[in-house]
């Protein structure tokens, strides 16, 4: 398969300074928030790589920067080999990210409530020129509602039928690539899986390739090919889900699968996780994850472990 997208030294920080007056009198220096730090992954063309890790690592700063919501600070994205991150070849680089779309977290904050549901899927095919005659009623029909649906407003919607609109709405611009930040998380259990269904559905039917964005386990088990496990906003593990999920080798990763709840679970006794995630205004040197890590030795404390491949799996860190 060809790589469709690929992420080279991928960094963000965010300016968190006080306001320069307090700064001057209370003598400090600006401070950064570092949210991506030097992030490397490709996704093949066809298939789910999904992002995982614990709320802060910097899952959803890398999703806004793929489809341009948020610029990055270094590194490159490139779309179909077409570099998206500079300010050179701008036809290409807005042509390259025509390819892309995002569906959202919040189906109820995503959608506008003025509109009603047909100028809202149709929008994004009227900016790219397509012809949008009888689409929202197709698309309304391919993700599971009714085409009369069309001329309702989303708040008569329940919040599974509104991130099918969402979907729909994703697909009105015929994307290559679409960028799915939780799009389960808020929604209920059971509605959940069959939104979970329809998008495998509908990847099968499309070809589309997915950057699925979760901190559950269990649907990334479902929906993903490839998974890359954040820590701190660093890469610190990446496999095939079969790989990674018979076999985790970092002590983070192992952490996160000892956390999560199983229906074979009932009884076990698990050592509770150690330490808090630092602060990454302030990371600690080294190694981000050797104050809560079981192997961390003198050598985590000063020395950042680099990515290296054992197997089918890239992994950072010294002792694994």
């Amino acid at each position: 398969m060809s790589v469709i997208v690929r992420a080279k030294a991928l960094r963000r920080l965010f300016d968190v300074s006080k306001p320069w007056l307090n700064r001057v009198v209370e003598r400090e220096p600006k401070a950064f928030l570092t949210a991506v730090a030097d992030v490397d992954f490709e996704i093949e063309e066809g298939s789910v790589y999904a992002l995982v890790g614990e709320s802060g690592s910097g899952k959803s700063t890398i999703g806004k920067m793929v489809v341009g919501l948020t610029s990055a600070t270094d590194g490159t994205i490139e779309i179909d080999g077409i570099a998206i991150t500079g300010n050179d070849q701008k036809a290409k680089i807005s042509e390259a990210r025509q390819k892309l779309q995002m569906i959202f977290q919040d189906p109820y904050a995503s959608l506008n409530p003025r509109w009603k549901v047909r100028d809202i899927i149709a929008e994004p095919a009227k900016l790219r020129g397509l012809e949008i005659k009888g689409l929202p009623e197709r698309l309304l029909q391919q993700v599971g509602l009714s085409p009369e649906d069309a001329d309702k407003y989303p708040h008569e919607f329940s919040g599974g039928q509104r991130q099918r609109i969402g979907i729909a709405r994703a697909l009105s611009s015929e994307p290559k690539v679409i960028v799915c930040d939780e799009p389960t998380s808020a929604l209920d259990v059971s509605v959940q899986s069959q939104v979970l269904n329809l998008m495998s559905d509908l990847q099968e039917q499309l070809g589309l390739t997915y950057l699925f964005i979760s901190h559950d386990l269990t649907v990334v088990e479902h929906m993903a090919d490839k998974i890359g496990v954040l820590y701190l906003g660093a890469l610190v593990e990446e496999a095939p889900k079969e790989t990674l999920f018979a076999s985790p080798l970092h002590p983070y990763t192992r952490m996160l699968f000892d956390a999560a709840p199983r229906l074979d679970g009932f009884g076990r006794e698990i050592d509770v996780p150690k330490g808090e995630i630092p602060d990454p205004i302030n990371p600690p040197p080294g190694c981000s994850f050797h104050p809560r890590c079981p192997l961390a030795t003198s050598l985590c404390k000063t020395v950042r472990p680099q990515m290296r491949l054992i197997g089918d799996t890239r992994v950072s860190c010294h002792h694994v």
